[in-house]
């Protein structure tokens, strides 16, 4: 995957380059918004159109059960869940079922520090080894330099997901944290992105540190409650007392088959430890949007959806991908593209039997996301397909419904 390490003896060289591109950046972003502002989307025809893809692609495709929220200038068009919660049993998806939202969790991490920095509690600039001593990395004065920001960018220096591999086989939070002095340095701390999610859960030791309070507590008072996201929760042992359910699937024997949610990602929970359900969703888009700002300040907004470092690797692989994204970057739990020429505030997620998306574009005011309990690909075209239908641009076939081979 790639890295980008900036040498120290061109770093003062670049700097007004680099200036003038985020501005520039921000510059073309901001015209775009002046022209597209006023463009009315067909909010009731996209919602249409999601829900017939959405049943076909269960019908079709044999999805086990998915569910989609798509809101559109402070309404929510379309909130709803589609096939059933556990293959071969009836109890069908509603908009309440709740669905693990692994990495999309991000975001409520670096939410949460954006709501401690507005009460004074922390600062971006705040340095991890003033509230966490016993922090340590291979190299002590990269160390000293982690930051808040650096932390919600994923610009430790570290290598792309140190110690996964240890959070997969179900090692402790703590012992891995502990370990991170042994793990391989790629560049000086702030100077080179790397995707994290042990690392990343720093942000949940530091809010403890200033607070006093459990990061899932913090979220659940200051985020989740204030914009009525009253089936999200942390944790399996919540996931699985929730009203409605999604249970994660896998391929076994040529069958869709139901498994227990796996505890390891749950242990790093503002990496991974989310569950919400499509109203969840929607309440979350429409905050992101600017609609709660009793909640979510302007301010606080524009800090965390502001790009902060170049992610190119993400423009390789996944077509729409390939085909619509001009530039990849990534904010603070987000990651901002240039779709097509607009910006996009994006954000996907993957663990063991569940996939989820969110996007929102803030020049037409639309958010979409998509979360569904199997380890399909089919339903990851669906959100392509109508942002490029929301913005008018030349039909895709992302979906590919006619070649996907059905599962059962």
């Amino acid at each position: 995957m790639f890295k980008c390490v900036t040498p120290r003896f061109i770093v003062f060289g670049l700097l007004a380059c680099v200036g003038f591109a985020a501005r520039s950046t921000e510059t073309a972003w901001s015209a775009a918004i002046s022209a597209q502002a006023s463009r009315n989307v067909d909010a009731a025809a996209l919602a249409r159109q999601s829900d017939a893809l959405a049943r076909r692609i269960v019908r079709d495709v044999g999805v086990t059960g998915m569910a989609v929220s798509l809101v559109y200038r402070g309404e929510v068009v379309l909130e709803r869940g589609y096939g059933v919660v556990e293959a071969r049993r009836a109890e069908p998806v509603s908009a309440d079922t709740v669905f693990r939202l692994a990495s999309l969790s991000k975001a409520f991490a670096s939410t949460l520090a954006g709501k401690l920095v507005e009460e004074g509690a922390l600062r971006w600039d705040t340095r991890a080894t003033d509230l966490l001593p016993a922090f340590k990395l291979a190299n002590p004065q990269a160390a000293e330099q982690v930051t808040l920001e650096n932390i919600l960018s994923h610009r430790l220096g570290l290598g792309f997901h140190a110690f996964d591999p240890l959070l997969e086989s179900d090692e402790p939070y703590p012992l891995m944290i502990a370990k991170l002095d042994s793990a391989p340095m790629l560049c000086r701390s702030g100077d080179c992105y790397a995707y994290q999610n042990v690392a990343f859960s720093l942000v949940g030791d530091m809010a403890f540190a200033v607070t006093g309070d459990f990061f899932s507590h913090l979220v659940e008072k200051k985020l989740f409650h204030p914009l009525g996201m009253y089936t999200a929760t942390y944790g399996r042992e919540a996931l699985e007392g929730s009203r409605s359910w999604a249970r994660p699937h896998v391929m076994r024997g040529g069958r869709m088959t139901a498994v227990r949610a796996k505890e390891n990602y749950y242990r790093v929970p503002p990496a991974a430890g989310v569950n919400a359900s499509a109203r969840d969703l929607s309440q979350w888009m429409l905050g992101n949007l600017a609609h709660r700002p009793d909640v979510l300040s302007a301010e606080m907004l524009s800090t965390l959806h502001r790009p902060v470092v170049d992610t190119p690797g993400e423009i390789r692989g996944i077509q729409w991908r390939k085909a619509r994204i001009r530039k990849a970057e990534y904010a603070l739990g987000w990651r901002i593209y240039n779709y097509a020429g607009h910006k996009m505030v994006f954000h996907a997620g993957a663990v063991q039997g569940y996939r989820g998306m969110i996007a929102m574009l803030p020049e037409l005011d639309l958010g979409m996301a998509v979360v569904w309990n199997c380890e399909c690909v089919t339903p990851s075209g669906l959100l392509p397909t109508i942002m490029d239908r929301a913005l008018a641009l030349p039909p895709q076939d992302w979906l590919q419904l006619d070649q996907a081979r059905r599962v059962r």
